[in-house]
């Protein structure tokens, strides 16, 4: 064959099409009423506000009776809990989240009147129940939930037993989990649905993999095909899963979106201000149900719902997620840093846990710090700069897949995007929990809260049985099965720190000191209760008498003295600068 004719051939035969595959575009509506049915299990994957805005649109008012398995519900997705359309919850988190984590009124009446049923897991468990579906497997093995009230409460799914390889050792195992079908909002996919995703991938889309009947998904931007090929290690979902694909700017919106590694396109913001409006309107049934009428039911083509956005706030959402965005506004909370207030309960609080957490540190030699959300993770990134400044290695996490990141001041969110960019490793939950965490060569401490904790460490941040909701256990229970050791935060009062707590989220076992607002706790000389050996003076001039006298009145067990009680020296100047740098609206250590 001639050179001409052999080029021809090769070309013929060998050429990449641009674009390929069955085209699998259609609106949310079609999407989602061609492939929903009542009755199905529905798992979230990704960041998506749109084609769950859609789901409640068209099940509004028809007892779909809907499982839903998600990691976190909050914010607009209580609307799932307020309208009844979910029968059961399958989640490690049910609550608010921003600007503080805690209970949620609408969940509390659900919860108490039994109209729906919260299945509590934790955040590494639920994408492994959906990694094990998506493998084909009946069962997964797990460190976590051992020795919780999870572990009986879910004996249907959940069970342990002697590890046939290591004598002596006990190991759980997890009943496998698949959705009937999944929704995921990407970045950008083709026309067939080759989906990518940006970092970090949270709880990454394991439940898209498992899905029995398929997934829906949408997107900022359908591209070619040759598109999805010149940026294939980004790549989450493969078409052959995909039943639908759904174009949504903004799709994500209330939360933002990142496009890390991936050009021609641009990060946005998560939209605090909509996400506080929608809190404060769950407060109260009324005004939830005419917020859901306004955003969610009150609109039919995502168009309008950007035209009420409005576009100056979508300009300014773009703004605040460009790299540095956070400088200016810092430079302002500088200036008008008031530094003549001196330090309250709470300041005093971190800063104290920070000098704990920075000790401990250093005693147990160890590489990396995972915080919870809220005063556990302030104390935490206080501490790191000042092991930083002390030449200590120290690499703080994010369960998310945030690995060594530097908190930036202006924004308190542990999630932050404003963190992200300094990240050294980005990544997915059971990369951070399984193996940065729990795995075998982890070096890890964990800084953790609770809504009450024990005499022995066994800390309940999910229910009181009965009575009330609290949230769940998000990462803590992960956190604290599978690190070295734990230093819990939180505030004191009998009903907190109580002889034994209702539920155990996470057992004591790895927890040593609790510090709170009235002093530092520890397990001395192999105890297994705590002794205070520590007290923060409520004024300058108390005396340890006087301090003591107030801490038994916030103690629900019999206090005992730890050996020399040490008195708490005040905040320092920088470090009360810090911290107020780090939460310039008060959110954590108020106003």
């Amino acid at each position: 064959m001639e050179t001409d004719q052999l080029k021809a051939f090769l070309d013929s035969r060998f050429r990449v099409p641009v674009i390929e595959g069955e085209d699998k575009v259609c609106s949310l509506d079609e999407a989602v009423g061609r492939h929903v049915k009542k009755g199905m299990s529905i798992s979230f994957g990704g960041r998506g506000g749109a084609l769950f805005y859609q789901l409640v649109r068209e099940f509004w008012g028809k007892d779909p009776q809907f499982t839903i398995i998600n990691n976190g519900i909050s914010a607009t997705m209580i609307s799932l809990i307020h309208g009844r359309l979910a029968r059961k919850i399958i989640a490690s988190f049910i609550g608010d989240v921003y600007p503080s984590p805690g209970p949620n009124p609408l969940v509390q009446s659900a919860y108490l009147s039994g109209a729906v049923e919260f299945e509590n897991w934790t955040m590494l468990t639920i994408p492994q129940r959906l990694l094990a579906g998506a493998m084909g497997w009946s069962v997964i093995p797990t460190r976590s939930i051992m020795g919780s009230s999870m572990e009986v409460e879910n004996k249907d799914s959940f069970a342990i037993i002697d590890d046939p390889f290591v004598p002596g050792e006990r190991i759980g195992l997890m009943r496998a989990l698949r959705p009937d079908v999944t929704m995921v909002h990407g970045v950008c996919a083709d026309r067939c649905g080759n989906t990518i995703l940006t970092y970090p991938l949270g709880a990454d889309v394991f439940g898209a993999w498992a899905a029995q009947h398929g997934v829906i998904v949408s997107v900022e931007k359908i591209v070619p095909t040759e598109y999805i090929r010149a940026h294939s290690h980004l790549v989450r979902i493969p078409s052959y899963m995909v039943k639908a694909v759904c174009e949504v700017p903004y799709g994500a919106h209330p939360v933002g979106m990142t496009n890390f590694g991936l050009p021609g396109f641009e990060h946005y913001f998560e939209d605090y201000e909509f996400i506080i409006e929608v809190t404060e309107a769950s407060r109260d049934e009324q005004r939830f149900s005419q917020w859901i009428e306004r955003w969610i039911l009150g609109w039919k083509y995502h168009d309008e719902y950007l035209s009420k956005l409005g576009s100056e706030r979508l300009l300014y959402l773009k703004g605040k997620a460009q790299v540095g965005s956070w400088r200016d506004r810092a430079l302002g909370e500088l200036a008008n840093l008031d530094m003549e207030r001196g330090p309250n309960s709470l300041e005093r609080l971190i800063a104290c846990a920070a000098q704990v957490v920075r000790a401990r540190f250093v005693a147990g030699r160890y590489r990396t710090i995972l915080a919870g959300v809220g005063l556990s993770n302030l104390a935490a990134w206080l501490a790191a700069y000042s092991l930083r400044e002390q030449g200590y290695d120290v690499d703080l996490m994010a369960e998310i897949g945030m690995y060594g990141y530097l908190p930036r001041a202006s924004d308190p969110f542990i999630f932050s995007q404003h963190n992200m960019p300094t990240c050294k490793i980005l990544n997915n939950i059971e990369t951070l929990l399984g193996v940065f965490v729990g795995g075998s060569a982890n070096q890890c401490m964990g800084v953790l809260a609770g809504g009450q904790i024990d005499r022995y460490g066994n800390v309940n941040s999910t229910k009181v049985p009965g009575i009330a909701y609290l949230v769940g256990s998000g990462g803590s229970n992960d956190i604290a099965s599978g690190n070295r050791e734990t230093v819990v935060v939180m505030n004191s009062g009998k009903q907190r720190l109580v002889e034994r707590v209702p539920y155990v989220t996470f057992p004591g076992e790895k927890v040593t000191t609790v510090v709170t607002d009235v002093g530092v706790f520890e397990k001395l000389g192999g105890d297994d209760t705590f002794a205070l050996t520590a007290y923060i003076p409520g004024h300058p001039d108390q005396t340890a008498e006087e301090a003591l006298a107030g801490i038994r009145e916030r103690v629900g067990w019999e206090l005992e003295i730890g050996g020399d009680l040490r008195r708490i020296e005040p905040v320092g100047t920088d470090e009360l600068a810090l911290l107020r740098l780090f939460d310039p609206d008060g959110f954590y250590i108020g106003r």
